[in-house]
């Protein structure tokens, strides 16, 4: 008994065809993961109560742009790394000045001047309160102001010529130290889309004749 194989067409073309259908394949994968791992972190970052603003910061971008490649990639990223990080490792935050981190109380409202974050020295540009320091022993410091509380909780100046009213508020508590508390885990969504990956190439391959 003989066998005999013979090859019809072209073989070179046949495989410049299969690899081809390579690179479009892994090319889509990739895009697919991608933008799969970036609305995982949007999710984790909004499931976190950490608002819509930081979630949008996560981009996705896949390489080499508009083009089939073998050696396609993606990259998901941050645009407030630092921000991003803090939450997810759980970082210890310190006073850049070296001295204390004044954290605001109620009383003291959640915008500072022009909507930015509440700051000791901005508080007392938009109040015209003067802030009083108050040392405690065994407890966090704080910084006080002489004025009232107005029914939404903050504090303001107070209109009584007589004093009626008048109280020491506290407006910032003050801390050496804050530890932020982890509230992501990044790292479980790439594993997880780093699994999918042979799949989604499988998936994604034209089946030739």
């Amino acid at each position: 008994m003989k066998l005999r194989a013979d090859v019809v067409g072209n073989i070179a073309a046949q495989m410049r065809e299969v690899e081809r259908d390579g690179e479009r394949a892994s090319s889509r994968a990739l895009g697919k993961a991608g933008d799969g791992l970036k609305e995982d972190w949007r999710g984790q970052i909004t499931n976190s109560g950490l608002g819509m603003r930081l979630a949008r910061t996560i981009r996705a971008r896949s390489y080499p742009k508009g083009q089939a490649s073998l050696d396609a990639a993606a990259v998901v990223w941050s645009n407030a790394p630092d921000i991003v990080r803090a939450f997810d490792e759980g970082a210890l935050i310190r006073s850049r000045s070296g001295f204390w981190l004044a954290i605001p109380t109620e009383a003291a409202g959640k915008r500072g001047l022009g909507r930015k974050r509440v700051t000791p020295e901005g508080w007392e540009q938009r109040t015209g309160l003067k802030l009083r320091f108050v040392y405690r022993r065994g407890a966090p410091s704080l910084l006080v102001a002489e004025g009232r509380v107005s029914k939404s909780g903050r504090a303001v100046r107070s209109r009584s010529k007589t004093g009626r009213g008048l109280q020491t508020v506290p407006i910032f508590i003050l801390v050496p130290q804050v530890r932020l508390a982890k509230r992501l885990d990044l790292e479980r969504d790439v594993d997880r889309w780093l699994r999918r990956l042979p799949g989604l190439i499988v998936s994604n391959w034209k089946e030739g004749p």
